[in-house]
């Protein structure tokens, strides 16, 4: 299960008013390999295919392959506003940890 944290739903709600796109869902997609796994990208999104599996969290529909969905079983949506910028990001409590091939 995908969960949306309070803030990160509200921000998310008000995007879609302010965007004019509320029957639009948040899609999560696997947007590269690194060496500590697969790293996520997300968009909104209208369109949902046959392959996709969909959710709700926090009252924000979610879209997503059904082949990434058990790899992000745990996963949080949150929304984040400090000194080095704002907007959402994916918590992955499941991500392994760098190794030393890493420079992160």
């Amino acid at each position: 299960m995908v969960d949306i944290t309070d803030l990160a739903a509200e921000e998310l709600k008000n995007l879609l008013e302010q965007e004019n796109k509320q029957d639009y869902a948040l899609r999560i997609f696997v947007a590269g390999m690194g060496c500590s796994g697969a790293s996520y990208g997300m968009s909104l999104d209208d369109t949902s295919k046959e392959e996709d599996v969909e959710l709700t969290s926090n009252g924000v529909r979610i879209l997503m392959s059904s082949s990434i969905q058990e790899s992000l079983d745990g996963v949080e949506i949150d929304f984040i506003d400090n000194e080095s910028g704002k907007g959402f990001i994916i918590k992955d409590p499941n991500a392994p940890q760098c190794g030393s091939c890493c420079s992160c």
